[in-house]
């Protein structure tokens, strides 16, 4: 499983990095504070809890893309 966050839609609400901070972090960049994914391909260990941020990102930032 490969994510990405679109960081123009992210508004650094923390729900991502918080339910899996092992694939999600802060980083600065162009549109201020947003998340960032920091992994290449999700571990098996972790699929369930990027599932949960996908569905709970309030503004659909964080999506599933193929591998």
């Amino acid at each position: 499983m490969k994510v990405k966050v679109n960081e123009e839609n992210c508004i650094a609400c923390g729900y991502c990095v918080g339910v899996c901070d092992k694939v999600f972090e802060f980083i600065d960049s162009e549109n201020g504070t947003v998340s960032h994914v920091k992994v290449d391909t999700v571990d098996d260990a972790d699929k369930e809890a990027v599932v949960e941020a996908i569905e709970s990102c309030p503004t659909s930032a964080i999506e599933e893309v193929e591998e």
